[in-house]
């Protein structure tokens, strides 16, 4: 009897070690998606001050990410967890890098959207930039969302996304290709407009990982060097086999 209540006083206090570095988790990635929103918001407005605070935030980015690394280390020490418990710090360790590079990117965006302030804004108001931001920040949302709720369905779904952001990507770059070739007095601008675009695919490609993660997380399957073609049929089949059995055991029953 002693041995059975010590295991579940360990069990209970592993299970609220991880819930605490959840919460974590997703606070970082509320405050990241929220930097995300505020740099685009910058550019689109003009708002330099906006810009530079966003730039300066990213410390806070890279602070939370250390804390929660010390915290997934301690766990790792002190309670030694196994199969799907470890894959769930390993995940979560992953996911915060993915997390503190997207505030990295942020604090691109922010500086760039600063120093653009300064200068004409051209007659689209950045069109394109704020429907590529838009996808990309429903991309973030989502992905914690999915990650919240460990539903590895919404995260294959947001997963899928990355291949619009990888399209509109590359159609804003052409486009300020052929803008530099037409008038060279719109190179620098369009230079900075590149590289903000190339910061948000790449924060959709962080969300895109993250998702990943989560799809770790649930089935025990790395599958970030499969195709997502291929990852449909594979969990599909995991779910085709999983009714398989519980229909068995009923009918055993």
């Amino acid at each position: 009897m002693e041995t059975a209540d010590l295991t579940h006083h360990i069990s209970r206090r592993f299970n609220e070690d991880l819930e605490r570095v959840r919460t974590k988790v997703l606070a970082m990635g509320g405050f990241v998606e929220q930097q995300i929103q505020k740099a685009i918001t910058a550019l689109l407005e003009g708002d330099s001050a906006l810009g530079e605070a966003v730039a300066i935030a990213d410390q806070q980015v890279n602070d939370m990410e250390v804390s929660i690394d010390e915290e997934c280390s301690r766990i790792l020490a002190t309670r030694a967890p196994a199969a799907g418990d470890l894959r769930v710090i390993v995940a979560i360790i992953k996911t915060i890098t993915d997390l503190e590079r997207m505030g990295d990117e942020g604090e691109k965006i922010g500086y760039i959207a600063s120093r653009l302030a300064t200068m004409e804004r051209p007659a689209d108001k950045y069109r394109e930039i704020k429907h590529l931001g838009r996808i990309v920040t429903e991309m973030v949302h989502e992905s914690l969302d999915a990650f919240a709720r460990m539903d590895a369905d919404e995260a294959l779904r947001v997963a899928r996304q990355d291949r619009l952001v990888d399209e509109e990507y590359e159609a804003i770059q052409r486009q300020s290709i052929t803008f530099m070739m037409e008038d060279p007095r719109t190179i620098r601008r369009a230079l900075d407009v590149m590289w903000i675009v190339r910061s948000l695919e790449r924060i959709g490609d962080h969300a895109k990982n993250i998702s990943e993660y989560i799809i770790y997380m649930v089935y025990g399957k790395d599958v970030r060097h499969t195709s997502l073609d291929d990852v449909e049929r594979a969990l599909g089949q995991r779910g085709t086999a999983g009714g398989a059995g519980e229909a068995h055991q009923e009918s055993g029953s």
